[in-house]
């Protein structure tokens, strides 16, 4: 039975799209016989023709994801868009890394690890960019023999 027209008015009648329409299937056959839209509104009373609920799309993968996210999870190579530029400015990557380094310069200079003159040589080559970080200075002062030694 070709129930097409009747799922067309009982779609248009409930004010909802056609995959929403549920029909009775025990009664076939008196569906068939509605052949008006007056029929169709006496079935849809009746219960033989209801509306089925919206289905909702759920938001289980979605939190999932924005937990890891939070855990810093999802942040590899493939996740990434733009250049590593984008994510973390060269500006703000130096003002971290020249903090560090001055940090570390007026710690030892505050231990008597180095003196004044040695202070300002580093100080100023780590201005200039020479250092990649805390670490390549302490390795360039271990190599040139320019933090001092403490007398026991």
């Amino acid at each position: 039975m070709d129930l097409k027209s009747q799922k067309n008015m009982a779609a248009r009648i409930l004010d909802c799209g056609k995959s929403r329409v549920w029909f009775d299937p025990e009664r076939v056959a008196d569906i068939a016989d509605a052949i008006t839209a007056e029929d169709v509104r006496r079935m849809i009373s009746d219960g033989v023709i209801k509306e089925l609920p919206k289905t909702g799309v759920s938001s289980y993968r979605k939190k999932k994801i924005a937990a890891q996210k939070k855990k810093g999870r999802r942040k590899g190579i493939g996740s990434r868009k733009g250049y590593s530029t984008a994510r973390a400015p060269r500006k703000r990557v130096w003002i971290s890394r020249i903090r560090a380094i001055r940090k570390l310069l007026r710690e030892l200079k505050k231990e008597g690890k180095i003196d004044n003159k040695v202070y300002r040589t580093i100080y100023m080559k780590s201005k200039s960019g020479f250092f990649r970080s805390r670490a390549h200075v302490m390795i360039y002062l271990e190599r040139n023999n320019l933090i001092k030694k403490e007398e026991k």
